[in-house]
């Protein structure tokens, strides 16, 4: 016991494996809070109630993420060295993705009666205005957690995002009797909105300074016209990531009804969230590439090593225990639930070896072989998806993942070795063998 606790401190003296366990520490907070959150949420609202509160949730998170999710690998790459340049950086980040956010949920809105009967609850001036708010809201919310990781900040995340957690169920509750029909998504909006206010005064009035302060005054900062070149490669591929998370989920919402997307959520919440740990690594992996490119490849196998020690006891459990995990929230849950959280979870032991790869490319603005890998995988996701629903259902997005992923892995395995191998000298074993990720 005292030798793994020695290993833990040394480990928290790593900034990789610091900012890595505060992200992980984060997940965990987020996934134990969002069952008791919606554990409340089944209790107090009705099946279809429950059903619309997670689609619309879905579909808010889905257009505020278009760009916001688009800027987490620009940002983990260009913050550790922004320098003066970090404020400018942020707020471009913030006002794009609120922008086109904001744009896609009103296309979204005006064409309310395609999406079906789940969607019926945001018509009107009210609700629609409502959303609108709730995407750029969310925009921000996503993209702040990144820019503390960038800058080294992890640790204030998971306090965050406790805060949040317990307000957001408080709230639930005491919506339930006075706003059954939209209690769900409203009390899920407003602590996120002000949550926004403290951290970004913590942002801007603490950790931007202190930041600026300890830049290297002989490196010069990018240019947006370079994070702007590494947002071209970098952003188709990770909009075709957000497909996978977000659309397939309401593409899922608009074939079944409302009850069954409720239980398909659960699953798919429960599995995202395993599949988060091994992303949070990978976000510190490319935060520490870019503070220090000599350590690349120590740096990715320390992060290969450490995420595949963490994720594969709790798949394992995830796998033998679903029925029992999805039985909380009621027998129906486990019925339709459990194949999908296996399949998600085991899915989640290539996702490990893909994102390992993608914080490689990012660290050394490989950003043309980013957009192959992301949208290969993507479009693999997508295709077999809807190829497999007819005959599996909603399991269909399991077996989709499980096998895509599989996939990509195999074909990219061969120069993430050569990424592991990477000597000292800070020569590109990736340039030398992008080729083949293609």
């Amino acid at each position: 016991m005292s030798n793994l606790w020695g290993k833990v401190l040394r480990d928290l003296r790593n900034p990789l494996f610091l900012q890595g366990y505060a992200l992980m520490a984060n997940t965990v907070v987020t996934g134990v809070l969002g069952m008791g959150y919606w554990l409340l949420a089944a209790h107090f609202y009705s099946p279809e109630e429950f059903g619309r509160g997670q689609a619309v949730i879905t579909a808010m998170r889905l257009f505020a993420s278009l760009t916001a999710l688009g800027f987490v690998g620009a940002l983990a790459r260009f913050l550790p060295v922004a320098g003066r340049r970090t404020p400018e950086l942020i707020l471009r980040g913030y006002g794009l993705a609120a922008a086109t956010g904001g744009v896609a949920a009103l296309g979204f809105l005006l064409t309310l009666p395609l999406w079906g009967k789940t969607y019926s609850v945001l018509a009107g001036f009210g609700p629609g205005l409502f959303f609108l708010a709730s995407v750029v809201v969310w925009a921000v919310f996503t993209l702040q957690d990144v820019v503390l990781t960038g800058l080294r900040r992890a640790t204030f995340v998971p306090l965050n995002n406790l805060v949040f957690g317990v307000v957001k169920m408080g709230l639930l509750v005491a919506l339930a009797g006075a706003l059954p029909a939209g209690g769900i998504f409203v009390s899920w909006v407003i602590p996120t909105a002000l949550a926004l206010i403290p951290v970004n005064w913590l942002i801007f009035g603490v950790v931007v300074p202190r930041h600026i302060k300890r830049a290297d005054p002989v490196q010069e900062p990018p240019r947006m016209r370079e994070v702007g070149r590494f947002l071209a490669g970098d952003f188709p591929g990770t909009l075709s990531i957000l497909a996978i998370v977000y659309l397939v989920p309401v593409v899922i919402a608009t074939q079944v009804g409302e009850a069954t997307f409720g239980r398909f959520s659960m699953a798919h919440t429960l599995a995202s969230m395993i599949e988060l740990l091994a992303m949070n690594m990978a976000v510190s992996l490319t935060v520490e590439n870019s503070f220090d490119r000599a350590q690349l490849a120590a740096n990715c196998r320390r992060a290969l090593r450490r995420a595949f020690m963490i994720v594969t006891p709790i798949i394992v459990v995830a796998i033998l225990g679903a029925p029992l995990i999805l039985r909380i929230f009621g027998s129906a849950f486990a019925e339709e639930g459990t194949t999908l959280l296996r399949l998600m979870s085991l899915a989640v032991l290539p996702r490990v070896l893909i994102e390992v790869y993608l914080s490689a490319l990012r660290a050394q603005s490989q950003a043309r072989t980013l957009a192959i890998v992301q949208i290969g995988l993507a479009a693999l996701v997508l295709v077999s998806t809807v190829t497999l629903f007819p005959h599996f259902g909603v399991n269909a997005v399991g077996y989709g993942l499980l096998l895509s992923e599989a996939l990509v892995a195999l074909l990219i395995f061969g120069n993430l070795r050569k990424i592991l191998k990477f000597d000292e000298s800070g020569r590109s074993a990736v340039t030398q063998g992008s080729s083949g990720a293609s």
